[in-house]
């Protein structure tokens, strides 16, 4: 008996620190208004390198917010022509996506604010973070072409970055892992 309270104890808990958690830990929506920016700790190792303007005729994703129908990454990578994004995601003033033909990485500034759009970049063997900076201005995507390992995945956070101090700020959003062959 006095087994089973504990075990009813401790996933009661746990599911009050989880929602707890939920309830403070929640990133804005793209669209949503910030009031107070807070500071990310990024990893010391981390490389920022500054995007590159698309080139002139290239096909460009769309900074409009997608509508808030269900995504099936799977659906939308056998659907989609080499050239698209996949595991998009987005959080106040950023909006950022992986397109696995070429490993590109798309970093669009929604806002202006004075700040950049940053489009992290994590991968699932060990390779060094880096974080793509969107200098161009508010309503323009940025491009950092890289080369990763076609067998591995990649996972995209977005956030905001002030060129003048060098620091990250949140609100952030994590994307799912990604593959980098584009097959789900």
């Amino acid at each position: 008996m006095r087994e089973n309270w504990r075990i009813k104890v401790s996933v009661l808990a746990g599911a009050s620190a989880l929602a707890f958690s939920a309830l403070t830990a929640v990133p804005a929506a793209a669209d949503e208004a910030v009031e107070d920016l807070q500071e990310v700790q990024m990893p010391a190792d981390v490389k920022i390198v500054e995007g590159l303007a698309p080139a002139a005729g290239a096909d460009v994703p769309s900074l409009e917010p997608t509508a808030d129908a269900p995504f099936s990454a799977a659906a939308a990578a056998k659907a989609a022509p080499a050239n698209t994004c996949l595991g998009s995601t987005a959080a106040y003033g950023v909006t950022g996506c992986f397109q696995h033909n070429g490993d590109i990485v798309w970093a669009g500034d929604t806002k202006k604010d004075g700040m950049s759009a940053a489009v992290g970049v994590y991968t699932d063997y060990g390779r060094a973070a880096e974080v793509c900076i969107n200098k161009l201005g508010v309503n323009t995507w940025a491009t950092c072409n890289k080369d990763y390992r076609e067998t591995g995945n990649v996972r995209l956070r977005a956030l905001r970055y002030d060129g003048d101090t060098g620091k990250f700020y949140q609100p952030e959003s994590w994307s799912g892992w990604i593959p980098v062959d584009g097959k789900y």
